[in-house]
Order: structure tokens, then C-alpha cells, then sequence
């Protein structure tokens, strides 16, 4: 028969997973958790955070529609400027899906269409210095 052409099989256990690697190495939040986090008693939370050294811009500086980061006040910024921020906006004008949802899509009741959310970019506390 000759000899084996599959070789260095003992380290595949680094490779196994690889393509869930990639799928999950940037994952960002899903719409509806980002949905949850825009409620006016989250959301205060999460625009007024405590100083975090480990976190981009020390926590300071955070986009809520696309649960993001920014080094400054002038990056997040032009971010509100882009393409993926509007799409994100767009995105989340759609309501969550909910259980009630889901069972009349499986037949268990008339058919209701999703209300359109009011979604804004929100508003920018610059630093009068």
C-alpha cells in the first residue's frame, strides 16, 4: 500500500476548531442585547463608566448602537460619520423578536408586523476645556 500520506496528526487538536476560531474572534453584541443595553437606566451606565485602564480609551469614549470602543472623543466622532454606524442604526430601527413572536411565526397565531423603533445617535458631552 505504501506509506501514509496524512503526517503530524498528534497536533490537530490546535487546529480543530479553527473556522469557529475566526467566526467568534471579533464577535460583537447581537441586536437584541445592544436593544437592552439602549434602555435610559442601562445606557446612563454604560456612557458614564469609571475610569478602565484595561479597555480602549480607558472606557471613556463608547459608541452604544455598536458596542464599540474609541480611543477619543474625536475618533468616536467620525465614527458616528460612517457607513457602519448608519447601518447599525438602520438595523436596530426593527423591533426584537420576542417569544410571542416566534410562536406566531410557527403558526400559532395571526401574523403581526414588527413596529419600527425611533433609534438617534446619541448625543455627545464634549469637554469644555
Amino acid at each position: 500500500m505504501g506509506k501514509s500520506k496524512q503526517t503530524g496528526n498528534h497536533k490537530s487538536d490546535k487546529k480543530k476548531n479553527i473556522a469557529k476560531t475566526w467566526k467568534t474572534k471579533r464577535r460583537t453584541k447581537d441586536l437584541d442585547q445592544i436593544h437592552s443595553d439602549m434602555k435610559p437606566e442601562t445606557a446612563a451606565k454604560l456612557l458614564h463608566q469609571e475610569v478602565d485602564y484595561d479597555v480602549t480609551g480607558c472606557a471613556q469614549h463608547y459608541c452604544l448602537h455598536c458596542a464599540r470602543y474609541f480611543v477619543d472623543m474625536r475618533s468616536l466622532k467620525e465614527h458616528f460619520k460612517t457607513k457602519v454606524h448608519k447601518k447599525r442604526l438602520k438595523q436596530l430601527r426593527e423591533e426584537p423578536y420576542t417569544q410571542a413572536e416566534a410562536e406566531r411565526a410557527a403558526g400559532m397565531g395571526s401574523y403581526i408586523p414588527p413596529k419600527p423603533v425611533e433609534v438617534k445617535t446619541q448625543p455627545l458631552e464634549e469637554d469644555m476645556d
